[in-house]
């Protein structure tokens, strides 16, 4: 049974960083097509934030380009998501994601909080 399981989020200054990671069990992240992070903020919609293929390929929200890195560690077997520059706006429960065919696993998903 697949399982993603984040950790890493807090409550920061605007400015500041914060990393996220996701540790995956139950399968190698190798076997999943994709991983990514989606973030959703109180009364909006769910929206992925960056995404890694298998192949290493990456793309990224508008917003956080520039800011954001997605990074993947196979020996771990973890995905992580490297947060620079916050903003109050990144403010969000952030959700770790993994894709396998039709298969979509998800995180319990991690509080993220930008405030001064």
């Amino acid at each position: 049974q697949v399982q993603l399981v984040e950790s890493g989020g807090g409550l920061v200054q605007p400015g500041g960083s914060l990393r996220l990671s996701c540790a995956a069990s139950g399968s190698t992240i190798f076997s999943f097509n994709y991983m990514g992070w989606y973030r959703r903020a109180p009364g909006k919609e769910r929206e992925l934030v960056a995404r890694i293929t298998s192949g290493g390929s990456t793309n990224y929200y508008d917003s956080v380009k520039g800011r954001f890195t997605i990074s993947r560690d196979n020996a771990k077997n973890t995905v992580a998501l490297q947060m620079n520059s916050l903003e109050i706006e990144d403010t969000a429960v952030y959700y770790c994601n993994a894709g396998r065919g039709y298969s979509q696993y998800w995180g319990q998903g991690t509080q993220v909080t930008v405030s001064s």
